[in-house]
């Protein structure tokens, strides 16, 4: 039986801004086994993006409950928070956020890095993962030297060298043109065949439909939640696997 990975109770995210309560994100409730691909889908302003950046531990809920691997995260401590960013969580966003002046080897090793943990040879794994985004061969450029394309295959090489949960994909094809989109997608679809879980925030049906699950938002509420049984074709009509 696949086990929960995610579980969300009446998940609410409240703004306060000079006396000015916003509400972004309210009575949000839904599962992420092991293993999917779910597409979080809707338009600028549904609260997309502000649910994703609560399930990255990137902020806090306002209400409501986030279990995460079977433990509450409000009782998180800011520290457990990192922790977990770091180990358990990748993170692939639209602008790519790579080092410019840094190799592709040393922007993929950066999460390593920060585990604290130097004794180590870190080769195998940065080479692993760069040989799973197809970028082994681009390891000594520069990422200022390389198309965006590449750059957001590197971005996903980095989220994966420490063999995080989960992965969360922010717009990962809103600075692509549909080619490199493409590849990236086929790249995202490969991960989660390999048993890799995904969660997709995207305003593109096309690039939802990528995802095993779409989940629509709209007013900071979930307006539908549904199975794909066909993924998407890719532009040359091949279906992606």
């Amino acid at each position: 039986m696949t086990s929960q990975l995610i579980q969300v109770k009446n998940l609410c995210k409240t703004y306060e801004n000079e006396g000015v309560s916003t509400r972004a994100v309210c009575g949000v409730t839904f599962n992420v086994a092991e293993g999917e691909f779910v597409s979080i889908m809707g338009p600028s302003g549904s609260g997309k993006s502000t649910l994703m950046q609560m399930l990255g531990f990137l902020d806090r809920a306002t209400g409501g409950e986030y279990i995460f691997q079977g433990q509450n995260a409000n009782g998180f401590s800011d520290d457990e928070l990192a922790e977990i960013r770091n180990k358990k969580v990748g993170f692939v966003f639209q602008t790519f956020n790579l080092l410019p002046r840094t190799t592709v080897y040393e922007n993929v090793e950066l999460p390593l890095l920060y585990d604290g943990d130097v004794s180590g040879d870190n080769s195998a794994k940065v080479l692993s993962a760069l040989r799973s985004v197809g970028m082994e061969h681009r390891k000594d450029y520069f990422s200022n030297q390389l198309s965006g394309g590449e750059r957001q295959r590197v971005a996903i090489a980095r989220a994966l060298v420490n063999d995080p949960s989960v992965i969360f994909a922010d717009e990962p094809t809103g600075n692509l043109d549909s080619k490199s989109g493409t590849q990236v997608m086929k790249i995202l679809q490969g991960l989660n065949d390999a048993g890799k879980t995904i969660i997709l925030v995207t305003h593109e049906t096309f690039t939802a439909e990528h995802g095993k699950r779409i989940i629509l938002m709209k007013d900071g509420g979930i307006v539908s939640d549904k199975e794909i049984t066909t993924r998407r074709f890719a532009m040359d009509g091949e279906l992606l696997k």
